[in-house]
């Protein structure tokens, strides 16, 4: 099904031109509702839900969702949403968006933000197409998540009552359009605060308990045992598989950890996340920190024998999931892939998708790319081939029988 391209990659360059990292999406979110009415979606299908007020960190704005009443043959068929997430990686701030060839490339030393405009300027130009042609389809909705970038905030948070009820979705999330993305990993973040006891480190430092040695005893068990990284318990068919990692290490709130060379580091603020398709698995990895990072603050004494403290918190920011391939939701994607001449590859992802959340709302949701390369650095770029056969896939979706 035919779909111009060029205005299509003209509002993916105009979405790109505009900042809107985690948590500051209002202007993309303003962006996005001229380009709709500018599509011919009226006023009153566009609105903004208010996730943001239960989001637990600053959020300027709620998550976008559009209403698409069904036509034609189509009219009466059980609704089916399109989604992505309207919001950038830090990075991407200052990013200048230069078209070269069948490319988007990057002038600015930043990331560019295909992840995820791309996902954005699908999402518009299917209603731009479906309005332009007179396309029968179902009811849709389209949803423009919140801080994706940031623990999938936007679709944990949206309240079901606001989407209609969508019998399956597709979310823009990745590469290759011809990639069907039926399940993901898993996820605990977790924290841990060091105690110790500051002292004179050149005059009494056996008065003192460092926190930093704390730290470091408790990562060396880690590594020690194989949890950090990647991490294989077992062997063959039965081997449980999963990731970890070791993130900021600070004072809190940015602050440097330890004050001095001279004082006996007295606090350390650690963050970190563990991973797994398995849904118990990953908890036994976080289960694993806490256990070494209890274990070295018993290690680490003073003179008197007063030994550190820990206080060690995970949460978990999305459950793993697995679709099974005879679902619709699965063959619907598997057939407008190949209907658009891609090849389908039907795989699962190793990082958290806003799919995560709708599968756990309930919603079947596959997820497909829509040109994004080399996401979340300064050497990021996208290929427009792959996001022309996105907005050909999104329509095709839309518009089957």
């Amino acid at each position: 099904m035919p779909v111009d391209t060029k205005a299509a990659t003209d509002r993916l360059m105009r979405f790109l031109s505009v900042e809107g990292v985690t948590g500051q999406e209002a202007a993309i979110g303003r962006e996005l509702t001229a380009a709709l009415k500018e599509s011919g979606v009226p006023a009153k299908a566009i609105r903004l839900d208010d996730a943001n007020t239960r989001i637990p960190v600053p959020t300027e704005t709620g998550n976008l969702i559009v209403d698409l009443p069904g036509r034609g043959a189509l009219h009466n068929q059980p609704r089916i949403m399109f989604m992505t997430h309207m919001d950038t990686v830090p990075l991407c701030a200052g990013a200048k968006p230069k078209k070269s060839g069948r490319k988007i490339v990057n002038e600015a030393r930043t990331a560019l933000g295909g992840d995820n405009r791309c996902g954005c300027g699908v999402l518009v130009t299917l209603a731009a197409e479906l309005e332009k042609q007179k396309l029968d389809h179902p009811p849709i909705t389209l949803l423009f998540c919140v801080r994706e970038e940031s623990g999938l905030y936007g679709a944990r948070h949206v309240k079901l009552d606001e989407l209609g009820s969508p019998v399956m979705a597709f979310n823009y999330d990745g590469g290759s359009a011809s990639n069907v993305v039926i399940g993901a990993v898993g996820a605990d973040r977790w924290t841990v605060e060091i105690f110790g006891r500051a002292s004179h480190a050149g005059v009494a430092p056996e008065r003192g308990i460092s926190a930093t040695m704390i730290m470091a005893l408790a990562l060396a068990e880690v590594k020690a045992g194989g949890w950090f990284g990647k991490v294989v318990k077992g062997k063959g068919a039965s081997a449980r598989m999963g990731t970890s990692n070791v993130g900021p290490v600070t004072g809190g709130e940015g602050r440097p950890a330890g004050d001095a060379t001279n004082v006996v580091t007295d606090y350390v603020h650690v963050r970190g996340e563990c991973r797994s398709h398995d849904g118990k698995f990953f908890k036994e990895i976080t289960k694993a920190y806490k256990a070494a990072f209890e274990k070295a603050a018993k290690k680490v004494t003073n003179a008197q024998g007063k030994s550190g403290k820990v206080k060690f918190k995970a949460e978990t920011d999305y459950y793993p999931f697995r679709m099974k391939e005879n679902l619709p939701v699965v063959k619907r994607a598997i057939e407008a892939v190949s209907a658009v001449g891609g090849t389908p590859n039907v795989r699962a992802a190793n990082g958290g998708l806003d799919a995560n959340w709708m599968v756990r709302h309930g919603i079947p949701t596959v997820t497909f790319g829509a040109g994004q390369n080399e996401a979340h650095t300064i050497d990021e770029w996208i290929n427009l081939d792959e996001y022309d056969r996105a907005c050909a896939l999104a329509v095709q979706l839309a518009t089957m029988r």
